[in-house]
Parts: C-alpha cells; sequence; structure tokens
C-alpha cells in the first residue's frame, strides 16, 4: 500500500551518478505545484542548481555538506513575492505585501510546495534530503543565487537516485504529538515515557557518550542547536529579511 511505502522512507545524502532528466524533473515540479497554496497565489519559487561550479559555491552556505557537491540536482525553495507584486504593480493594482505576515505566508507556501515534491521525487524512485542550513546563512545563497527584492530562500533539498538505503531514524510515538480536541500539557511522566526509547537507542547513547555530555537533550542543547548560535543566526536572518523588502 502506499501508506507503508511512505512509512518506509529515508533520507538519502549519498547518490549515485545518474542525473535526473529534465523532463523527469520537470514533471515532479508541476505535479508538486498542484498542492495548497494561499489564496492561489503561488508565493514560492525554485532554483535548479545543476552546474558543479554553482554547487561548489552554495556548499559553503550549507556549511559544506558534502551532498551538496555530490547530489546530481540541487533544489532551493525560496518565499517569493516578487512575482506577484511585480503584476500588481503592471496591473494597477495596489498592493501592500512588504510586511512580516506577507513574508510568512509565502513562506508557510513554499515549504508545502518543497514537501510536495519530495513526495512525489521519492514515490518516483528518487531520494531526498532536506538542508536545515538554508536559514542560517540566507544572505550568502541569496547572493549566490541573485536572488531579488521580496524573494527569500526557506529551504534547500538535495535529490539524486539512491547509491545506499541507510537505517530509518526513529520518531517519537504517535501519542507524542497528537491532542484530541484541545492541548493537553505534558507531566514530567508523559516526557519520560514518550522519549524513553528514543533515550535508549545504541545511536543515541553512542552520540552522548562521543559528546561527553549526561543526558541525549544536552547534545542538542549544548553541541548541535546552542543558544548561542540559535540567537545569532537569528540576528542574521531577520535582518537579510528585512534588506529583501519585508518591513517588521
Amino acid at each position: 500500500m502506499l501508506f507503508e511505502e511512505l512509512k518506509q522512507r529515508r533520507t538519502i545524502r549519498k547518490y549515485t551518478g545518474e542525473d535526473i532528466p529534465e523532463k523527469l524533473l520537470n514533471e515532479l515540479i508541476e505535479t508538486a505545484c498542484r498542492v495548497s497554496t494561499t489564496g492561489n497565489m503561488q508565493l514560492y519559487s525554485v532554483i535548479i542548481t545543476r552546474d558543479k561550479e554553482m554547487k561548489e559555491k552554495l556548499a559553503p552556505a550549507h556549511f559544506n555538506q558534502p551532498t551538496v557537491t555530490s547530489a546530481p540536482v540541487v533544489l532551493t525553495f525560496c518565499a517569493d513575492f516578487n512575482r506577484f507584486i511585480k503584476w500588481c504593480d503592471w496591473r494597477d493594482a495596489q498592493q501592500g505585501y512588504d510586511n512580516f505576515q506577507s513574508f510568512f505566508t509565502a513562506a508557510i507556501d513554499a515549504l508545502i510546495f518543497a514537501q510536495q515534491f519530495c513526495t512525489v521525487a521519492e514515490l518516483a524512485g528518487l531520494g531526498i534530503c532536506y538542508l536545515g542550513t538554508t536559514t542560517y546563512n540566507a544572505p550568502q545563497i541569496i547572493e549566490t543565487l541573485q536572488l531579488p527584492k521580496y524573494v527569500i530562500p526557506v529551504t534547500t533539498i538535495t535529490v539524486g537516485y539512491p547509491s545506499e538505503i541507510p537505517e530509518q531514524v526513529e520518531r517519537l510515538p504517535l501519542e507524542a504529538i497528537i491532542h484530541q480536541e484541545k492541548y493537553k500539557d505534558y507531566t514530567r511522566e508523559d516526557i519520560d515515557r514518550l522519549y524513553r526509547d528514543k533515550e535508549n537507542l545504541a545511536a543515541n547513547l553512542k552520540f552522548i557518550k562521543e559528546n561527553n555530555k549526561k543526558t541525549l537533550a544536552q547534545v542538542f542543547t549544548d553541541v548541535r542547536y546552542k543558544k548561542e548560535d540559535n540567537e545569532y543566526f537569528s540576528e542574521v536572518f531577520l535582518k537579510i529579511i528585512k534588506e529583501q523588502g519585508f518591513r517588521f
């Protein structure tokens, strides 16, 4: 069944040398465009990067993750109000989209579009890897891809034919994310129960030891996503959003 196939999905970071035909890639993108979008405005764009030199220019913005230069295709998904604002301006329509609400609306559109692309790409036999580094170094990406005013990169996806199928990473139990009718806050006992399996996985126990930490949570707070890094990249991203034309 389709559900079972989707439940078996994995993030793919290593690819074969086989290229993705332009016809197939365009068909996948066209299919993804059928996803829901705010007011049917389609406030997104995607930059396709195949050129080796361009991928090498993008790599530092993604902390030189090998998947950026080894993937046959790198896709940068952007929140894009540029196109819609130009349409309004050139049709004598007074627009007011240079604000936070508009940016956030476009970001939602772009992320839904990106996820739909990932789903159809995987169903077509391709592998994808989502890069969360896009918003960290948005200024470099904007410069490299020559993104105009009102266009902000929000996520990057590498895509190609898998060269290996890695083990599936863990997920929290369904109980952890479902709330019936109203939000039911978590007790200490709830957190202990819901995170127990995750904390006791051999791979995560090894991760704790390698990083000289006492708990898995400390790996996240002290190593992977540190407070000072979050605050720094927040300032960088907010600044570039404003520089790209959105007023907060």
